[in-house]
């Protein structure tokens, strides 16, 4: 893809989102972002075109979206707020079809479950782990893998994280379609991976793990 496209970044002020952003217009992407208090911005950059508004209303994500040619999601659940994932993806995917958007790429969490997966028996118990404790959670990021799974106009990608530690440091990133290959990774190398495959097919409509 040309590097002067635009790329719409969702949840840009979170722990991975600005990373993102940073990287983004370093390899010559157009980025616009879509803040809810942009007076609270931690970080300023002039490349960076921010649109005030929040992921819950869908006029806002159509403005977000206007002119860009890939959408990337790294929003994070609101506490003491009702999951909300799999309603922001589809209002997302609704947008993108009305203005002929075809690349997305999205985040989850490593204890999200497929059919496909081949967990080792660690993992399997945090998964469950996570289902106890987090259950309305869980079960709305399994709506939302079922409503991309189902999807095949767009090429969407969702990207499974294990714990993500803030650091500026690189390491070599491992990449598995059936089991979390560790424990943790950096914001740094999330940011990294994810730019490097907006033009990538290897995981198109594909929930890759990656872990250091």
């Amino acid at each position: 893809m040309d590097n002067s496209c635009k790329i719409a970044i969702i949840g840009g002020t979170g722990k991975v989102g600005r990373h993102i952003a940073t990287h983004a217009i370093q390899k010559g992407y157009h980025v616009r972002m879509l803040v809810r208090n942009p007076e609270k911005l931690l970080y300023k950059n002039d490349a960076i075109e921010i649109v005030k508004g929040q992921v819950q209303d869908i006029e806002n994500i159509r403005e977000l979206l206007k002119d860009c040619q890939v959408v990337i999601n790294t929003f994070g659940q609101p506490t003491k707020e009702e999951p909300m994932y799999s309603k922001v993806t589809n209002n997302i995917f609704k947008v993108m079809k009305d203005l002929n958007i075809s690349r997305y790429i999205g985040v989850s969490g490593g204890s999200l479950t497929i059919k496909e997966d081949k967990k080792s028996i660690m993992n399997r118990f945090g998964a469950k782990l996570f289902e106890v404790f987090f259950s309305k959670m869980m079960k709305d990021k399994k709506l939302e893998w079922g409503f991309l799974s189902n999807n095949k106009q767009i090429k969407w990608t969702l990207i499974r994280l294990p714990f993500v530690k803030d650091s500026l440091t690189s390491k070599q990133i491992k990449e598995n379609l059936t089991d979390m290959p560790g424990t943790k990774i950096t914001n740094q190398d999330i940011a990294t991976f994810i730019i490097d495959h907006i033009d990538s097919t290897k995981y198109v409509h594909k929930a890759p793990f990656i872990s250091h």
